[in-house]
């Protein structure tokens, strides 16, 4: 036991109060307010933590757009995680401070500035949740999405903090003299826990499954090629992949001005600046647009030493010397030297043609047939001119990216973004023999959960890491599931039986004390 004034005390006092003396009554009267006030505060800062975690898989979404407005390649959502680490972790460690201080019987007396740092907190978040919303707003589905990975480890986790909160609880309860405070109380946490305990009945995850019911791998498809260890669009990227095992190469097609295709991802005002040494080679000169230059002009930039620069998967620190320098020296490829490649490797092609009029179809279908690649190794994914597309080259495999044009067409290819389709909806399609591509995944726990849902093939920025994993992160027997979930609900609520009854004996031990103290000065004398 702590002494009515130790340095431990003292210790714990002064990282809450930042005070080595005990508060004023009249500071006291607000402090249960501001425990509260912190209690939801941390709880935020864990929620935000989980959306930045859970939205990891597309942080090149939040630094494209960070570039469209400032220009300038970052990684913008390293900061984001980083921030909302701090936030997160000095909100927990105020918490259990707090905590600590509510066991020790000390006066809770949060200082002003950590006051201040918790409203700021509050704003950061709001301010994230709300960018969310108006300009990212559908990663609240991946968030949701995720759910089915994380959920039934998230309830062990709530039924694990309820166990440990109840004893405080508990306690207060016991002080409190008033009744309405007391069934105020036990009604909340009750409630709470009745929630907690009871969630695994809402929980649904494609994860829970016989093994033997575990459909195949997703078959890897590298998009850009290997982006995460080379620079995207390059032949080195491609070549990359290829170690990689992936089934075909995902890139995007643009025509020179002299209508050579090429590949080049960004396009319109942010054309070749983020990825190529433009603006240093051609100073002055308009590049808006892909036919602003010749094949000769673009042979003469530099689309790699960007990589090198930027690091924007913080990956150039795997790569040898020679890889560094093989990097730093890659020019823009045209589309003939990637289907060379890919017929070298018997690996298929799918690719987004960016200004898709029918000028450029002609001419990418032209350097199609003339590379000699089996048109079957071609997935043809514009939408556009897609009749005219068949005519020509019938042995092209047709992919859409929506499910009724698919159907109207008798498709049986379909590629679009993982979280548009549920588990029960890729099912039923590969019930149709219709191959789903699932598009971009990079986390293990995102491959994991498609894994489990049966898609066929997935692209992804990450094959260097997805083609060694030999299983899903986790699965479980749907039985077993059911079985751990009742045991640990049965052990946390005997648990917190044993901690009230010792709580209630304690309080009673004290108040008989109390009062054989005050039977006993009535028979003593008076001095």
């Amino acid at each position: 036991m702590m002494s009515e004034d130790s340095c431990g005390r003292k210790c714990c006092r002064v990282m809450y109060s930042c005070n080595w003396r005990q508060p004023s009554e009249r500071k006291r009267k607000c402090s249960c307010c501001w425990l509260s006030v912190l209690t939801a505060v941390s709880l935020l800062t864990l929620f935000w933590m989980y959306v930045c975690l859970m939205a990891f898989n597309d942080r090149e979404d939040v630094n494209w757009k960070a570039f469209s407005i400032l220009k300038l390649w970052v990684n913008w959502f390293m900061v984001l995680i980083i921030i909302a680490a701090v936030l997160t972790v000095y909100c927990i460690l105020l918490l259990v401070f707090a905590l600590v201080q509510l066991a020790l019987k000390e006066p809770l007396d949060l200082h002003c500035l950590h006051k201040l740092f918790l409203f700021l907190g509050v704003v950061f978040i709001a301010l994230g949740t709300t960018g969310i919303s108006l300009q990212w707003k559908k990663e609240w589905h991946t968030v949701l999405l995720s759910l089915q990975a994380t959920a039934p480890f998230l309830q062990m986790g709530g039924v694990g903090a309820l166990t440990l909160v109840s004893c405080l609880v508990f306690q207060c309860f016991q002080r409190t003299r008033r009744i309405a405070s007391k069934i105020l109380i036990m009604v909340v946490f009750a409630g709470v826990s009745v929630a907690i305990f009871l969630s695994p009945l809402l929980i649904q995850s494609p994860c829970l499954v016989e093994e033997k019911q575990l459909p195949p791998k997703p078959a890897l498809i590298g998009h850009r090629g290997a982006p995460m260890l080379t620079p995207e669009n390059t032949l080195m990227s491609f070549r990359r992949s290829v170690g990689c095992h992936v089934i075909a190469f995902e890139t995007d097609v643009q025509l020179s001005k002299d209508r050579v295709p090429y590949l080049m991802h960004d396009h319109g005002s942010h054309f070749l600046r983020r990825t190529t040494d433009v603006l240093h080679k051609f100073p002055g000169k308009d590049f808006n647009h892909s036919t602003n230059l010749t094949w000769e002009e673009l042979q003469e930039l530099n689309a790699g030493d960007w990589f090198l620069k930027t690091d924007p998967f913080c990956s150039v620190s795997q790569l040898s010397e020679q890889e560094k320098k093989t990097a730093g020296n890659q020019s823009v490829p045209s589309l003939l030297q990637l289907l060379d490649l890919a017929k070298t490797h018997n690996t298929s092609v799918i690719f987004d043609l960016k200004n898709n009029d029918n000028n450029d179809t002609i001419d990418t279908v032209n350097t199609i047939l003339k590379s000699g690649i089996p048109q079957d190794l071609i997935l043809w994914l514009p939408p556009k001119h897609r009749v005219d597309v068949r005519e020509v080259a019938p042995g092209f495999i047709q992919v859409y990216n929506d499910v009724s044009d698919m159907d109207l067409d008798r498709g049986d290819h379909l590629n679009v973004k993982y979280s548009a389709l549920s588990a029960t909806e890729i099912w039923e399609l590969r019930s149709r023999n219709v191959s789903v591509n699932l598009w971009v995944v990079n986390e293990p726990w995102l491959f994991s959960l498609l894994w489990c849902s049966g898609a066929n093939s997935v692209t992804t920025n990450a094959c260097s890491l997805l083609q060694d994993m030999t299983q899903p992160d986790w699965t479980m027997r749907p039985d077993r599931y059911r079985m751990i979930w009742i045991t640990v609900d049965l052990g946390s609520l005997l648990i917190m039986v044993t901690l009230f009854i010792l709580q209630r004996e304690r309080e009673a031990k004290k108040g008989f004390s109390g009062w054989n103290q005050r039977e006993l000065s009535l028979f003593l004398p008076s001095e």
